[in-house]
Parts: structure tokens; C-alpha cells; sequence
């Protein structure tokens, strides 16, 4: 039960600032701009800091020496991930750009806020060994996947070494050499750093509301895939691994940290990077919306599961 109450206070926390955004698009009939802007700030000053904030505390010799069974386990959840988005995307998606954002969607999860939400309050012995466990995932969110699917190229195909050249990704190769080489970042820096870091989330809520408010909901929740990505997303993956479980017992720590990525809600990078270049985020927009409300059931109940063959 109090796994359950936990997990729906974080899903309420989140809709409440959804229902936000919504409201203000609607109410103060917002110009369709507003979203444009406030995506690019999300894009280019509130990620690229949390970024960085997460790899300059984690990306060290210390941590990474003693948690590497989690950063191997990071690994290869990344690398089957993206076989299986890739593989479901080609059935679910008939053209580029829908079997791009199906192939995201599935590959990454919300792991980032609304795991190390959940994570930090129902585990928060192992939530350092979870942010070591995403790690290799933000590597290849950020040096490919966020390029390559959710940032349009009218040039080139897939990975480019030009799309590295991004604000997110500098962040991420920045935190590591000072998390690697623990330079001293002056505290004016690090303050600053750390106030834009935490506008990351209730931002990205806010834009995602925003987003919602610019279409039809009733056409957009008509949408099938919405459904069937969000059941394979919350009940098939997860599910699966605790299958396997059923057959090889791992480290607990390990699974934990494991079942916890697998379980989270459709990302939400899909709507806010996309917004940000001016794309079609209605059927991304819907699959955040309905992924985050189904998992303050599926969340706890994949948890519950886990106990019980363990």
C-alpha cells in the first residue's frame, strides 16, 4: 500500500503541474509561440544544467569502480532496448518521422524524472547506484538518440557527428571530465547551475500541458498506437524482464535498479524536443499523457511482482 501511495503522489504531482500548463494556454490564450519559446529554454539552458549537475556528482572514478556492476547493467538495458524499439517501430510505424518517436518512446523510458522521483523515495539506499545505472542511457540518449530521432536533419540520415554539436550534449561531456577529474567549480557557478537544474522538471510538466491545451485531445486520444505503445511500454517490457528473473536470479540491487527503468512511463523528451523545432508532438503529447496516469497502477504493481519472485 505504500508503495502505491507513493508512486500516485509523484503521478499527481505531475499532473498537477500538466493541468497547469493547460490551463494557462487556455485561459490566458497564450500566442502558440509561448510553447516554442519555453521548449527552447527547457532545450538549451534547463536540461543541458541538469545534465550536467547529474554527471559532475555521479561521473566519478569512486562511484564508477564500485558500481560497475550497475553501469554493465546499464548497458546492456540501453543496447536490448533499442533493438526491441527498433524492431516494434517497424510494425506500429508507417512513416520516418511516427517510427523515429516510436522507436524512442520504447527504447527510453521516463527514467530520469519520474525514475529517480520514485527510486530516491521508495529506494533511496540504491539511488546512487541507479543514477550509475542510467548513466550509459543518458550517454546514448544524448549522443544519439535525441539526435538522431527527435532533432529533425534535412541532411543527413540517423547519427551525424554534427548533431553532437548540441547544448545537451556538451553538458554531458563537460560534467564528465569534471566529474572524472573532480575540478572545483566556483560556488557562484555551481549555485547557478543548480537553480536552472531544478526548472527542468516543473518546466518540461508545464510545456507538456501547454502542448496538450494546442490540440484536439478526443481526436488525439482516438489514436490506437497511443494505447498499444503505452501497454507495451508499461505491462510487455517490464514484464518481460521479470520473466527472466523467474529463470536467473540477479543481484537484487541490480534488478531493482533494472525493474525501475523498464517500468517508468513514456519519456517526455519526445514532446519537448520535437516542440522545440516546430514538429508534430499530438500523438507524442497523448502517449505522455496517458503512459504517466496508467502508471500510478502499473508502477506498483510491476514493483509488487518483483517482491514476490525475488
Amino acid at each position: 500500500m505504500s508503495t502505491f501511495l507513493t508512486t500516485l503522489s509523484q503521478i499527481s504531482y505531475l499532473f498537477l503541474l500538466i493541468g497547469a500548463g493547460f490551463a494557462v494556454m487556455k485561459l490566458c490564450k497564450l500566442p502558440d509561440v509561448a510553447t516554442t519559446v519555453l521548449s527552447k529554454l527547457v532545450t538549451t539552458l534547463f536540461m543541458p544544467a541538469l545534465i550536467l549537475t547529474n554527471f559532475m556528482e555521479n561521473f566519478t572514478v569512486t562511484r564508477l569502480s564500485s558500481a560497475w556492476p550497475f553501469a554493465l547493467a546499464g548497458v546492456i538495458v540501453v543496447s536490448l532496448s533499442i533493438a526491441f524499439a527498433k524492431f516494434v517501430s517497424i510494425i506500429s510505424a508507417g512513416d520516418g518521422y511516427r517510427r523515429k518517436i516510436h522507436t524512442y518512446c520504447l527504447a527510453f523510458s521516463n527514467f530520469g524524472f519520474m525514475g529517480t522521483a520514485v527510486v530516491s523515495t521508495l529506494m533511496p539506499d540504491l539511488f546512487m547506484s541507479y543514477l550509475i545505472l542510467c548513466t550509459p542511457m543518458w550517454i546514448v540518449n544524448y549522443s544519439w538518440a535525441v539526435p538522431a530521432l527527435l532533432i529533425p536533419s534535412e541532411k543527413t540520415k540517423g547519427f551525424s557527428f554534427r548533431n553532437l554539436l548540441n547544448p545537451l550534449f556538451i553538458a554531458m561531456i563537460i560534467g564528465m571530465i569534471i566529474g572524472m577529474t573532480q575540478l572545483t567549480v566556483p560556488s557562484f557557478l555551481d549555485i547557478s547551475i543548480d537553480a536552472l537544474s531544478k526548472c527542468m522538471s516543473p518546466s518540461t510538466m508545464l510545456l507538456t500541458g501547454m502542448c496538450v491545451a494546442k490540440i484536439d485531445i478526443k481526436r488525439v486520444l482516438k489514436i490506437k498506437s497511443i494505447y498499444i505503445l503505452t501497454a507495451i511500454r508499461l505491462l510487455l517490457i517490464p514484464s518481460i524482464f521479470l520473466l527472466v528473473l523467474l529463470i536467473h536470479k540477479f543481484e537484487y540491487g541490480v534488478s531493482l535498479c533494472v525493474l525501475a527503468v523498464l517500468s517508468m512511463p513514456l519519456g517526455l523528451n519526445s514532446v519537448v524536443i520535437p516542440e522545440s523545432h516546430g514538429q508534430d508532438t499530438r500523438e507524442a503529447s497523448g502517449m505522455a499523457i496517458v503512459s504517466h496516469l496508467a502508471s500510478a497502477l502499473t508502477i506498483p504493481l510491476m514493483f509488487t511482482f518483483f517482491e514476490l519472485i525475488i
